[in-house]
C-alpha cells in the first residue's frame, strides 16, 4: 500500500518537474526569439516584463512537488537549468537538465553528474 503511494507520488513528481523544465525552456526560446537571438539574463525578464513569457519563477521557490530549480547558466548566449529532487529516491529518482535549444536530460539522481 505504501510503497505503491510512493512510487506514485515520485513518478507525479518527476512528470511536474519536466513539465515545468519544458515551460521554462520555452519561455527563454520564445523570448530569444523575440529579441534577436538573445536570450533573457535574468529570469524577471521573463516574469515582470510586458509580454509575460512565463507565470512562475521557479527558481525562487524552495522547493516545487519535490523539486528544486537551479540555473547554471542564464545568460544572453544561453542557458542550462536543472531540476534535482530534494530527497533522492524519497522526491525523485531522476535530475533533469535543460539547456539552450531546448533538450531536456535526465540521469538518475544517485549516479548524476549532470549539472555539476
Amino acid at each position: 500500500g505504501l510503497h505503491r503511494i510512493i512510487v506514485y507520488q515520485i513518478q507525479q513528481n518527476q512528470l511536474l518537474a519536466q513539465i515545468n523544465l519544458k515551460l521554462f525552456s520555452t519561455a527563454m526560446e520564445n523570448y530569444a526569439k523575440d529579441n534577436k537571438n538573445v536570450y533573457p539574463v535574468s529570469i524577471d525578464l521573463l516574469t515582470k516584463h510586458d509580454p509575460v513569457y512565463l507565470e512562475r519563477d521557479y527558481l525562487a521557490a524552495a522547493s516545487l512537488h519535490g523539486y528544486e530549480y537551479d540555473c547554471q547558466r542564464l545568460d544572453a548566449n544561453g542557458y542550462s537549468c536543472t531540476a534535482s529532487p530534494v530527497n533522492c529516491k524519497l522526491t525523485g529518482e531522476m535530475l533533469y537538465v535543460v539547456s539552450t535549444g531546448g533538450l531536456i536530460m535526465a540521469e538518475n539522481c544517485d549516479k548524476s553528474k549532470l549539472g555539476k
